[in-house]
């Protein structure tokens, strides 16, 4: 991963924050994600149970090459609950 500068707190709170519709009956444990209005491309994720918690911020090639590693079925992990 790149190094990159950490977002102020005001490019945070202008953030647009997405939750995923497939987690809305997930108990309020969700991964929230938007784009920085820096135009830079960049991606902030964060915890919705901590929206002052930290975030990680990717760069748009980072966020991508994710996306597509999800609808490729990468991240599919076996299901192993009891």
């Amino acid at each position: 991963m790149q190094e990159h500068s950490k977002p102020s707190s005001a490019e945070l709170t202008s953030v647009a924050w997405h939750i995923s519709t497939k987690s809305e009956n997930g108990g309020g444990s969700c991964v929230e994600a938007g784009p920085l209005a820096d135009g830079s491309g960049r991606v902030a994720v964060r915890h919705s149970r901590r929206p002052g918690g930290e975030v990680i911020v990717y760069t748009r090639a980072e966020w991508e090459a994710f996306i597509g590693g999800v609808k490729d079925g990468e991240f599919d992990f076996p299901d192993t609950s009891c």
